[in-house]
């Protein structure tokens, strides 16, 4: 079987060096077998996501394939997923043409695997993440010039010879802990078909966290900072495609604005937290809250978690996130007199797990509790919170200057 589809950039040959299940119309599938879903993808100029959503989880690996030029097949990146049929479905290749990928194509490379195969036209390194809730496989590839984090890796074509001990290894790009900080991404939470929290009054969350995004996107621009919202209306963004944008406009922090609920009405205070392997039965709660998911379905990124080299980014997260907060507490109580300090917290938040740079998420206040229902909806106290949050990231920058000047000296 063959097929031919022409791309936002030309034309490639489809399935020959897919190895897919020849004369496939006459196979039965196989019981038991799950689904692909779906098939998404967004594009930057040095940065692609390709997410493959499906109805069941799966484990697998990237493997990279090196062009073969005498056959017109182009450098490749490959994905086995055990157990899933996909049959006939994509027939075509998903043209992407956006100078990193030429397209995406799926096939049912056994009758109880289906094979992914990204054929590349710009390649330096990927990442692989897999999520649940849906269950979905991330693979992020990466163009030169896009910055570098420990869970990136290169992928050596299949067949190269391997590096001999003491050979000179290719120099990595250089990681996040050297960069200024000059892009903010702010990502207001939630949003159109997902209202977050709902609280006293009818109070949503994803009212909230627009209207204090968009103050504290004005205060970041007017201390020099380049600002992006992931939203800047009501519409739903899914998590991959909020921290996509991030890698896409080369964030140095990602930003996430949220309100807490909780089902006990007197619960009040501001919390922020930041990603790291540890957590407290509390953080799992609110986790599962901005995430989506019940709690129970959270032990899969904590498990990838643990395979992640997180020490060194944890540490600039944590030390935003505690600045940040400090900032936050203290300019809340000069105007308002008093507010309770829930402090920085760890917790697997997957719009954090997705960020390859220092992130933080802030929860603004508890929509739930009458006081802090009433603060949210004025502006006043919006303002308070963006100003404060501002200076935090403010003197955030301005340590790491000083720590960039003190290296360079």
């Amino acid at each position: 079987m063959r097929a031919v589809a022409r791309g936002a950039r030309g034309r490639w040959t489809g399935w020959a060096g897919l190895c897919l299940l020849p004369l496939l119309l006459g196979v039965e599938r196989p019981p038991g077998l799950a689904d692909v879903r779906d098939v998404r993808h967004w594009s930057y100029p040095n940065y692609t996501r390709v997410v493959v959503e499906l109805s069941s989880g799966v484990d697998t690996t990237v493997k990279r394939l090196a062009a073969d030029r005498a056959s017109g097949k182009p450098d490749r990146l490959y994905l086995d997923l055990p157990n899933v049929w996909v049959g006939l479905r994509y027939a075509d290749p998903i043209p992407v043409g956006d100078g990193l990928l030429r397209g995406i194509r799926l096939g049912q490379n056994r009758k109880t695997a289906t094979r992914v195969v990204i054929d590349l036209q710009r390649y330096e390194r990927h990442r692989l993440f897999r999520l649940s809730s849906p269950d979905r496989v991330v693979i992020d590839v990466f163009g030169s010039g896009a910055r570098r984090s420990e869970s990136e890796e290169r992928a050596a074509p299949e067949g190269a010879p391997k590096a001999r001990r003491g050979a000179m290894a290719p120099r990595p790009s250089p990681p996040t802990v050297i960069r200024d900080i000059h892009t903010i991404v702010v990502d207001p939470g939630h949003g159109g078909s997902d209202p977050g929290a709902t609280g006293v009054g009818g109070l949503r969350e994803k009212e909230v966290t627009l209207r204090v995004s968009r103050e504290l996107a004005t205060r970041l621009r007017d201390r020099g900072f380049e600002v992006h919202l992931t939203r800047e209306k009501d519409v739903h963004l899914s998590l991959e495609e909020r921290t996509a944008f991030a890698e896409g406009v080369g964030a140095d922090v990602f930003l996430s604005i949220h309100a807490n609920a909780a089902q006990r009405r007197g619960a009040h205070g501001i919390e922020t937290y930041y990603l790291d392997k540890g957590h407290r039965r509390h953080s799992m709660r609110v986790a599962a809250r901005e995430n989506g998911v019940p709690a129970s379905q959270l032990d899969d990124l904590q498990r990838a978690l643990a395979g992640l080299k997180v020490s060194e980014m944890s540490q600039m997260s944590a030390r935003l996130a505690e600045t940040v907060h400090g900032s936050v507490v203290s300019g809340v109580r000069q105007t308002h007199g008093s507010v309770k300090d829930l402090g920085v917290k760890r917790g697997p938040f997957h719009v954090l797990f997705l960020s390859g740079m220092p992130s933080i998420l802030v929860e603004t206040g508890f929509v739930t509790h009458p006081q802090e229902a009433r603060r949210l909806r004025s502006r006043f106290y919006r303002d308070v919170l963006a100003e404060q949050i501002a200076r935090g990231l403010s003197r955030f920058r301005s340590e790491r200057a000083s720590r960039l000047a003190g290296r360079s000296s």
